[in-house]
């Protein structure tokens, strides 16, 4: 398992962090999301099956922005 910290621009509202939690434990591969911050996400992530910019998607498609920490 890889982990990475990822950044959401802005600082989203306890729903919308709610929201990106939820899909990211949607994603076969993912192991584990945890908010680390209120706008930051731990994700440990099986790299076989997902990449980061996948991780990143998921949380754009919620409708915010994110990058790598």
């Amino acid at each position: 398992m890889n982990r990475v910290l990822i950044g959401i621009r802005g600082e989203p509202t306890p729903e919308g962090m709610e929201r990106i939690l939820k899909a990211l434990k949607r994603l076969e591969g993912v192991a584990e999301v945890q908010a680390t911050g209120p706008a930051q996400v731990l994700v440990a992530y099986d790299p076989q099956s997902l990449t980061v910019m996948d991780l990143i998607r998921i949380i754009r498609e919620e409708g915010f922005l994110a990058g790598m920490l």
